[in-house]
């Protein structure tokens, strides 16, 4: 059980998890490009030592491995497991009451403790140009947080328990803010915070905001938990830290007694300024957008304080090992939510929030001889309308039906679908609708579409193991190649406008139709670099569903409208980049060929690589 950041590091140290860096390390990128290469390496969580242009430390790669992260909270995992277990199924407690007095008592002893006396991060009054500015990627719009702990309280209910504790990207430096005195807040309105300050506008009356960055690694896993209702974050940290979240007030600030770094200040209603760019976890760049804007009232740092950070890019990345530690932790959660769920997938190489996978139930009618989706449609609406899934834009979904099923055996999955889904029949369209922030495929911010595919019953057919010939004799779309059963990858021009596209697409669906029947390729992806998109299942998946808006960018063969209901004899998805998406992150060549220093050997990283 960790009392602070700097407990935690002397552990990992210890049982050599980390590797200290004694030369000095540019923030201007050099630091984000070390730490993707150690990433990438499976390698260790890094303790930087000497910051350029900060009298700060700062760590990253905490979170880099599952196992490291089970390592951090072997202590506590089990009690914080059976607190969410508890509070999804109560009923649990009834039923064995003894077994789970234990549970209970855990769930107690984390309830926040407000202390008096001095705290230890006002140990120091800093400012904003102190601390370590790291900016991650060559286009971003200035040095970001990218493990901070958001704390905001409900103006309506004042007080720690109707506290909202949440992960939203901080920009420190750029774009219109004035050096010290103000950052930019990125935050959806549903989120927690947004809605505490939608109260306070109401009211006519700023927010006051604390900004927690580091503490026990309990506290920023906390500020990403999708908790079960009636548990606070503030109790889950304390539950999984093994201490109770300690905390006090400073001029109407909630200060944490544990973080290392505290940014105290108040958004005014209706302030905004542009944020961003930020390269971001779908792969790309998220664009310069008006968001709320942080009057910095002071800043506070314990002694000898560590600033955490990681960095975000297409994945997998550190934050990758956050979803994995989510799903191990909330376990049966989204069964408990939506009833007739059995698994829910966000697929991590397709930036998370795109594609879902989900096995459910087909109850409705157990007398038919006849098995099509009927249940499942009704689950994949409740799970379209819950939480985080709701900003998905394609959907799979089936239940099992002769042999089990699993949404992480991602080619056997969809393999299953695509050889049992009818596509005049099984495909599912929600237009004009909200998606990710964060994605740009779509017709503006937040705006675009939704898709199902929804399958169940018997096998209709057998799926193509290679490449059919009618796919490698169409003029203007080349290079085909198989991605997996069923799914093959063809390149065609670079995309320019939706009507060149639709006479593009048009014309390649009558080349097939008049070939004859292609049953055994129900999918198609026409994209810039079909060589590119079949090499690995990983960029099948992250270039056809980040760069691809449903209703914009599917067509068919064949395709028809019956009484509105559209649907096909062979799914084309346009995957190619439009001029409107935002652009993917590269690293900067200069920075890469500066960093090999580190890795050479003899040096501290060295033989990493």
């Amino acid at each position: 059980m960790y009392r602070s950041l700097e407990h935690c590091i002397t552990d990992l140290e210890k049982h050599g998890h980390l590797v200290r860096i004694r030369e000095e390390v540019d923030p201007h990128l050099e630091m984000a490009a070390i730490h993707l290469k150690v990433y990438e390496a499976g390698g260790p969580a890094l303790l930087f030592e000497n910051v350029k242009g900060s009298r700060f430390r700062a760590v990253s790669n905490l979170f880099g491995t599952i196992e490291r992260s089970k390592f951090i909270f072997r202590q506590t995992w089990e009690a914080a497991q059976n607190v969410i277990a508890l509070r999804n199924d109560p009923m649990q407690a009834l039923r064995n009451p003894f077994k789970h007095v234990g549970t209970g008592m855990a769930a107690w002893k984390a309830l926040p403790a407000k202390r008096s006396g001095k705290a230890p991060v006002t140990a120091q009054e800093i400012q904003i140009s102190d601390l370590p500015l790291i900016k991650h990627w060559p286009m971003d719009g200035g040095a970001f947080v990218t493990l901070p702990q958001v704390y905001s309280e409900d103006p309506a209910k004042p007080g720690i328990m109707n506290s909202n504790l949440g992960m939203y990207r901080v920009q420190l430096t750029g774009n219109d803010y004035m050096t010290d005195r103000e950052i930019g807040l990125h935050y959806q309105i549903h989120r927690g915070i947004g809605v505490h300050q939608e109260k306070a506008a109401r009211k006519g009356e700023p927010l006051k905001v604390s900004i927690f960055v580091g503490g026990p690694p309990a506290h920023t896993l906390s500020a990403v938990m999708p908790l079960p209702e009636g548990l606070s974050e503030m109790t889950f940290a304390g539950l999984l830290a093994g201490r109770r979240f300690r905390y006090s007030y400073i001029d109407g600030y909630c200060i944490s007694h544990d973080a290392d770094f505290v940014i105290t200040g108040e958004i005014y209603p209706g302030e905004t300024k542009p944020e961003g760019p930020f390269g971001d976890h779908l792969g790309y760049y998220s664009l310069t957008h008006e968001f709320p804007v942080m009057r910095v009232h002071k800043v506070y740092a314990r002694q000898n304080a560590i600033w955490p950070f990681t960095v975000v890019g297409r994945p997998p990345q550190e934050d990758t090992s956050f979803g994995e530690l989510i799903h191990e932790l909330t376990g049966d959660a989204v069964k408990q939510e939506i009833p007739g769920v059995k698994e829910v997938h966000a697929v991590d190489a397709a930036g998370v929030h795109p594609l879902l996978f989900a096995i459910g139930s087909e109850r409705y009618t157990p007398y038919s001889p006849a098995k099509q989706p009927m249940e499942l449609l009704t689950i994949a609406n409740r799970i379209l309308g819950t939480g985080q899934l709701s900003l998905a834009k394609y959907l799979f979904i089936t239940a099992e039906n002769e042999r089990p099923l699993s949404t992480h055996d991602e080619v056997d999955f969809l393999t299953y679908i695509l050889e049992r889904i009818d596509l005049r029949r099984d495909i599912h369209f929600q237009t004009n609708t909200t998606i990710d922030t964060l994605d740009y495929s779509g017709t503006g911010l937040n705006s675009g579409s939704k898709v199902v595919f929804a399958a169940y019953g018997d096998q209709k057919r057998e799926l193509c193991k290679e490449v059919p010939d009618v796919l490698t004799s169409i003029r203007g779309f080349d290079n085909a190649r198989l991605v997996m059963p069923g799914i093959v990858s063809v390149q065609s021009a670079a995309f320019t406008d939706y009507a060149s596209a639709e006479q593009q697409m048009r014309g390649f669906s009558e080349a097939l139709a008049a070939a004859g029947p292609l049953s055994s390729c129900p999918i198609i992806i026409v994209c810039d670099d079909s060589t590119f998109v079949s090499e690995t299942l990983s960029n099948f998946f992250w270039a056809t569903f980040t760069r691809s808006n449903p209703s914009h960018d599917i067509y068919g063969v064949n395709s028809s409208y019956d009484f509105k209901h559209w649907g096909c004899d062979n799914v084309i998805i346009d995957a190619r980049v439009k001029p409107h998406q935002a652009p993917p992150l590269v690293a900067d060549p200069a920075v890469e060929k500066r960093i090999e220093r580190l890795f050479v050997k003899g040096a501290e990283l060295g033989g990493l690589l």
